[in-house]
């Protein structure tokens, strides 16, 4: 997002109660990109790059479109708006589909993005009249808005940098093509926000030239008009093959061409008879559309790169990757999904980004997995734990364990890693929180390292299994250490040295919810006795009952006690998609372990996993009609932030395999008593 883009939506927003001025927003809308390049498709069919975090490359800053009488340059542009438009997705592909309603009669876009090129395909065959196309499009190669150019190459125009160089062609060519320059510091200064395309007269030619905005006419052929665009790099192709790239994608592909190609991209065919079947086709795709070259996947597309309310989210947390793979891994070993090559591409990432000491950075990019800005970096900058976040190598660990492998060195490097985050009472030392809000010695974090010492004992790997073995009854037995007696729940946190209090900070805490997988895989190796049965029930229910939230609009579990990020004017915790899938996940887990001992609380503990998917489902109150999850939602149901976190996403795919496992998904009949 560029300065005077995050500016105009500042203008047009600061007095918001539920906007955050100043941000690209996806809460609306819909992404494609199934090979690297993710293309926003705005819900007025405006399309926009999310691609640098996956492949390196800027792209395609803002656009719009809109349509005209065909031969008349003096008429007004139909331009495309949301209000009068429809969007969905071409069955589980990634192809997005865009009805507008015009002044000339229905429109539909179609937009689908190639590996480095993206289609947009306007059919206006059912208007009243014949219509050009008018398309202005804004690239901002190598990240820039100065000190870049155009060529203009009659049916396609070029946008470059020092590297990057971003190209725009038309299959009918351009009835007439120019540059767009910025309107200068006034426009900045404006309390307005400046139009889009501006209006008023051309600038010279020259400084039209020197700017990435293109305005290009597109006459229609048969009713229809075809549009593309490439991102590539000098050292990667020649002008003249880009031009043939770019020219042969807004050549080649109409609407039946694009739905062939799209369907073709579909890694996993999802069954019709899987339980929840759009859920998962759903989830499927919002994790194929986050991963970059790399295999990582970034948290979320990046809708405040310049950090105004957040630390960005267009990085690979280790954390949240490795969480995602494990839970594909469980959906793929109840549903046979075919993914394999997801494992192993995710196993070799983690491979070559863990450091000498077997641990994982704070965050890397996704398109070559190197150091990415960060805060918790403490490993590599004195060896400190204190500003390092250890349940995201206790979460890798756990699924490199769990995905079958059998690299000594890897897995006992990672041990190594968590033991040397282990105090001597059996929880790890004092460390950053998975919300990256606090330090202490986290429930979270604890639960984190039983897993990953289950798991890692579990695997018969020499010199891993029997050390995790010990490690994992230490962790066990020291989570009493946490328990708090007059809440009969796990506490949020011990408080470090670094914080003013001591002792318990006993509020609730969805991060805790891990306590159940972790316990799950510690019953494969251990013995998790009665009493601890007892607490973790106790504990799952009770986190559950103190976070939930619900208003006229919206229900579901709040991130913790006290959370006060994100609130704009609300005045209270929102509501967070990762917490309700998290609990959702949580409490199928814990009903799974009591069927396994024939505890008859296993069913009530299932309505409140089945209570809480709904709520994440499609259809449910924290799920978009797009089928994405945004990481959190306002009382009034303003969906914000993140769209779509793939987190709670993989949450969600791995509940409904659970619970499908189970039997859970549907409500038992309970005997009468005699």
């Amino acid at each position: 997002m560029n300065l005077r883009d995050a500016l105009n939506d500042f203008k047009r927003h600061r007095g918001a109660d539920s906007r955050f001025p100043g941000e690209r927003r996806t809460t609306a809308g819909r992404f494609s990109g199934r090979d690297g390049r993710l293309v926003h498709v705005g819900a007025d069919g405006a399309v926009r790059d999310f691609s640098y975090p996956l492949v390196g490359l800027t792209g395609v800053a803002r656009s719009r479109f809109g349509v005209r009488p065909a031969g008349e340059p003096a008429a007004e542009t139909a331009w495309f708006d949301a209000a009068a438009s429809e969007q969905r997705y071409h069955a589980d592909t990634a192809l997005v589909v865009t009805d507008h309603e015009t002044p000339f009669g229905a429109v539909t876009e179609y937009d689908l993005t190639l590996d480095d090129r993206h289609v947009t395909h306007v059919d206006a065959s059912r208007a009243s009249e014949p219509l050009d196309v008018v398309a202005c499009v804004g690239f901002a190669p190598d990240g820039r808005e100065n000190r870049i150019a155009q060529l203009h190459h009659g049916d396609a125009v070029e946008v470059y940098h020092a590297d990057e160089t971003d190209y725009l062609a038309s299959a009918t060519g351009f009835e007439t093509v120019r540059g767009d320059a910025f309107e200068g510091f006034e426009s900045l200064l404006a309390a307005d926000p400046s139009d889009y395309p501006r209006e008023g007269p051309e600038n010279p030619y020259d400084e039209d030239l020197l700017s990435g905005d293109v305005i290009g006419v597109a006459p229609t052929e048969d009713g229809t008009a075809t549009v593309a665009t490439l991102l590539t790099t000098r050292g990667e192709s020649s002008r003249s093959d880009a031009l043939e790239r770019v020219r042969a994608a807004a050549a080649e592909y109409d609407r039946d061409a694009l739905e062939r190609v799209a369907k073709a991209q579909v890694e996993v065919t999802v069954d019709d008879d899987l339980p929840h079947a759009d859920a998962v086709a759903a989830d499927l795709r919002v994790v194929s559309l986050l991963t970059g070259a790399s295999g990582l996947r970034i948290a979320a597309p990046d809708f405040d790169p310049w950090y105004a309310y957040s630390g960005g989210y267009g990085y690979s947390w280790f954390r949240d990757d490795s969480e995602i793979s494990r839970f594909l891994l469980e959906a793929d070993d109840r549903f046979d999904l075919g993914i394999d090559d997801w494992h192993d591409r995710s196993a070799r990432a983690y491979r070559d980004t863990q450091l000498e000491d077997g641990s994982w950075p704070h965050r890397v990019w996704a398109f070559d997995g190197s150091l990415a800005p960060g805060w918790a970096n403490g490993r590599l900058e004195a060896g400190d734990d204190v500003n390092y976040q250890a349940d995201q190598t206790g979460s890798v660990a756990a699924f490199l364990a769990r995905a079958g492998g059998d690299d000594r060195e890897l897995l006992a490097r990672a041990l190594d890693a968590l033991d040397a985050s282990l105090a001597d009472d059996g929880r790890p030392v004092t460390c950053q929180n998975a919300w990256e809000d606090m330090v202490g010695r986290f429930t979270h974090t604890a639960a984190t390292f039983l897993e990953a010492y289950a798991t890692l004992a579990g695997t018969d790997v020499d010199g891993v299994s029997d050390r995790a073995a010990e490690r994992a009854d230490e962790v066990y037995e020291a989570l009493d250490d946490l328990w708090v007696p007059e809440r009969e729940t796990y506490a949020l946190r011990e408080y470090g040295p670094e914080n003013e209090e001591t002792g318990l900070d006993a509020r609730a805490d969805s991060g805790t919810l891990a306590l159940a997988n972790a316990h799950r895989a510690y019953a494969e190796v251990g013995d998790v006795d009665d009493e601890r049965m007892d607490r973790l029930v106790s504990h799952v229910e009770g986190v559950v009952e103190d976070l939930f939230h619900e208003t006229d609009d919206v229900a579901g579990l709040v991130r913790y006690e006290g959370d006060a990020w994100r609130q704009r004017d609300q005045g209270r915790e929102k509501i967070w998609t990762v917490s309700t899938a998290w609990g959702a996940h949580a409490a199928a887990t814990t009903a799974a372990l009591l069927v396994d001992r024939d505890d008859e609380r296993a069913e009530d503990v299932a309505g409140t996993a089945r209570d809480l998917l709904a709520l994440v489902l499609p259809g449910g109150a924290l799920c978009e009609p797009t089928g994405y999850l945004p990481e959190q939602v306002f009382d009034d149901g303003t969906a914000d932030s993140a769209t779509p976190l793939g987190w709670p996403h993989a949450l969600r795919l791995a509940t409904v395999a659970l619970m499908d496992e189970y039997d859970l998904l549907e409500a038992q009949a309970v005997a009468a008593d005699d």
